[in-house]
């Protein structure tokens, strides 16, 4: 058995996960279908956004993350890629920094111009 907090909508469900011979079995606790997915997909292959920086031409660091969340056992070298990287400016939301990251996309989360000292919005 194992408890987990659906994190779909604000509701927050107290979900129970059930398992048997050591395979997901049922999950009970959600209000919608949503919350059983979440449960199930949580327990059998879980997957996260990945939110971090990279480095510019510049020396300053720009906000990036993936555009898909990907599978938590990659993270480690999902962030081994990206530590890599140094992008050119100018630069602006979307953009993509790393085009196949285990299946994601890396992009980036903020404008930044090439000469100043700042960010656009």
């Amino acid at each position: 058995m194992r408890e987990l907090t659906c994190i779909i909508c604000p509701i927050g469900c107290s979900l129970t996960v059930q398992f048997k011979n050591g395979c997901f079995q049922s999950v009970t606790g959600n209000r919608c279908p949503k919350g059983a997915q979440y449960a199930e997909d949580e327990c059998t292959h879980p997957k996260r956004t990945v939110t971090t920086t990279v480095r510019t031409e510049n020396g300053r660091v720009l906000s990036v993350k993936t555009d898909v969340p990907i599978p938590k056992e990659h993270i480690f070298d999902c962030m081994k890629m990206i530590n890599g990287v140094k992008c050119s400016l100018p630069i602006t939301v979307g953009d993509v920094i790393i085009e196949n990251v285990f299946g994601s996309r890396v992009v980036a989360t903020q404008n930044m111009q090439k000469q100043g000292g700042g960010q656009h919005e």
